[in-house]
C-alpha cells in the first residue's frame, strides 16, 4: 500500500483544525463513531467550507482523496 501523498495532520490544517497528534486524537474520539448512512462531508461537525472541501476532494478523487478516506474509516470506528 502506497503512503498517502498528505498525511492526516496536513489535512487536519487544510481544515483549519489543530494538527497534532493529540488533537487529531481527540477530534475523532470526540466526534466517532459515526453513523453509517451519514457521508463524511454531511457530519454535522463540519463547517460549510469544510464539507464543501471534503465533498469536493473525494469527488475529484484528488490528491488528498486518500487521507480523506482514512478520516472517514476512523471516524467510523467507535
Amino acid at each position: 500500500m502506497e503512503t498517502p501523498v498528505h498525511p492526516l495532520s496536513a489535512l487536519f490544517a487544510q481544515l483549519g483544525l489543530p494538527d497534532d497528534s493529540a488533537s487529531i486524537d481527540a477530534f475523532i474520539a470526540c466526534h466517532a463513531p459515526l453513523a453509517g448512512d451519514v457521508p463524511l462531508a454531511a457530519a454535522p461537525f463540519w463547517s460549510p467550507a469544510q464539507a464543501s472541501f471534503l465533498r469536493e476532494e473525494i469527488a475529484e478523487d484528488a490528491d488528498w482523496a486518500e487521507v480523506v478516506d482514512t478520516l472517514n474509516a476512523r471516524l467510523r470506528q467507535g
